[in-house]
């Protein structure tokens, strides 16, 4: 696949679509307003939280990660996000601990950089 990863709300929309499900069937499956599913759709509403993120996975029958875009053994994932991934798994997990603080330092970084 090229392109852009898609984003949650497209994936959302998307599997609601291919499910043949309205917003009103999500939202009452899901225990939410109708308009919060048109929001998520959307992406006027970003962050969902992970207990929403569960109950919809569960709905459409998709892993967490899929539905997030978080999934590196997706086809739109880059081959290098891939790999690295591969490499991450198999360290030990004091490597894997060292290497999330590394990450977590980045992004503090990053975010006060702009």
């Amino acid at each position: 696949m090229n392109g852009p990863p898609m984003s949650f709300a497209s994936k959302l929309h998307d599997l609601r679509v291919a499910q043949r499900l309205s917003l009103q069937d999500v939202a009452n499956a899901v225990g939410i307003s109708k308009a919060h599913v048109f929001n998520l759709e959307k992406g006027i509403t970003a962050n969902p939280s992970m207990d929403l993120v569960v109950k919809l996975a569960e709905l459409f029958r998709v892993r967490v990660a899929d539905l997030v875009g978080e999934n590196p053994d997706s086809a739109d994932q880059p081959a290098e996000m891939v790999a690295l991934f591969r490499d991450l798994k198999n360290l030990d997990p004091g490597d894997r601990e060292t290497i999330k603080m590394m990450m977590e330092t980045l992004k503090k970084k990053r975010e006060r950089d702009g």
